[in-house]
């Protein structure tokens, strides 16, 4: 069973970060190679499922059945390739450049709100590059929070806990994300980025009473924001107003998932997504995998972030030192959170949102980013190892000088 408290992660506050080059422990060991495991069956399955659940919506859009499943499977290699490239790399190069990772991403996107200001982009303005080629600005400011609050918490720890030192200057910078996130409009996004940032500061040792307090004032603030745009609203009500009250989409998900029972009704044999379900390739993937492969199948994916998570932990609890325990944690918590709230918000356990399932969803640029975070997880996994086979060589060569 994983013994998991606060401190075995984050250390005590008083002590100043160090190197960790204790012998590799068997569930660190295996935790690396198990994380990868997980990775690379979700990948399959959202190959897969892709496939199946977007196969009609290819031909309406564009005439061709396999254009989601080649576009997947691109991105799905390239993210494979990825994480065997940043899993090989020391991950304190993303210490080094984390600052700069923040303000590029803020930069980023006040310049979309700009482009949406003068009327370049219209609707949401979340959307980056050209053609193909489009990255939401939200996800790197999502792992540029995660590796400069890493940083910050490392660095701060003998005054983390003052208020103008230690809190303020994180906090200023955390609600500067997050209120240029909301405004794209991306409320959602923005609520779980906030909750991360929160979190990591939480288990950095920031004052409890600190974060109370900003909770008290921030919790209406968005609430008011969250009622001010009339579609979440709806989303509202929709989710809150009983049966005679859900919208179109979250009732062909209730309907996909009740049609799926136990066993599921086989590969490729989805009903709802036969234009019946929007985005059944995206936002609502979970809906055609309890369509084709029932209960069970739900329970796999389930069991698969579970697992996912609980490596996350044990990787986070064995880093060679706190930056590397933070950014783990942090990172196991982006990608399991975001796992979660798709699949509560497909069984119709939370308001709609447009969250996608991590590693399954169909979405290039999202995947590769989250294969980042796993490259790094599995770099902070590999570190200590390499750091020891080279204490070794390094004692071995002045052994033999000294011999000399």
């Amino acid at each position: 069973m994983l013994n998991f408290d606060i401190s075995s992660i984050t250390g005590s506050a008083d002590q100043p970060e160090e190197m960790d080059l204790g012998p590799q422990s068997l569930g660190e060991s295996v935790a690396g190679k198990l994380l990868l495991l997980i990775v690379a069956l979700l990948m399959c399955i959202g190959i897969v499922v892709v496939y199946s659940s977007g196969a009609g919506w290819a031909e309406e859009k564009f005439s061709d059945q396999q254009y989601f499943l080649w576009r997947q499977l691109t991105f799905a290699v390239a993210g494979m390739l990825l994480i065997v490239f940043v899993g090989n790399m020391d991950y304190h190069f993303f210490r080094k450049i984390s600052k700069l990772l923040l303000f590029v991403s803020m930069g980023l996107l006040a310049s979309l709100l700009v482009l949406k200001l003068v009327h370049i982009i219209h609707g949401a303005a979340r959307w980056l590059g050209f053609g193909p080629l489009k990255f939401q600005a939200s996800d790197l400011a999502k792992y540029a929070i995660i590796f400069h609050f890493s940083r910050l918490l490392s660095e701060k720890r003998t005054y983390i806990k003052d208020l103008q030192t230690g809190y303020y200057p994180m906090l200023i910078l955390l609600m500067t994300v997050v209120t240029l996130v909301a405004l794209e409009p991306n409320f959602s996004t923005a609520s779980l980025i906030a909750l991360i940032g929160f979190t990591l500061m939480f288990i950095g040792g920031i004052r409890v009473k600190h974060l109370l307090a900003t909770a008290s004032l921030l919790i209406p603030i968005a609430a008011v924001f969250a009622i001010a745009a009339p579609y979440r609203v709806a989303r509202l009500v929709a989710f809150g107003g009983g049966e005679k009250q859900l919208s179109y989409q979250v009732r062909q998900a209730l309907l996909g998932l009740g049609n799926g029972g136990l066993f599921g009704l086989g590969i490729g044999a989805s009903k709802q997504r036969e234009l019946y379900l929007p985005l059944s390739y995206n936002d609502f993937v979970f809906v055609v995998i309890g369509e084709e492969y029932g209960f069970i199948g739900a329970l796999v994916i389930l069991t698969l972030f579970a697992g996912f998570f609980i490596c996350g932990i044990i990787i986070s609890k064995h880093a060679p030192d706190i930056f590397g325990r933070y950014v783990a944690i942090g990172i196991t918590i982006a990608i399991t959170l975001f796992a979660f709230i798709n699949i509560a918000v497909a069984s119709h356990l939370l308001p709609t949102t447009g969250v996608a399932l991590p590693f399954i969803s169909y979405g290039g640029t999202a995947l590769l980013f989250n294969s980042l975070g796993v490259g790094i997880l599995v770099s902070i996994s590999r570190f200590k190892k390499k750091a020891e086979v080279q204490a070794r060589a390094q004692a071995l060569l002045e052994s033999k000088g000294g011999a000399q």
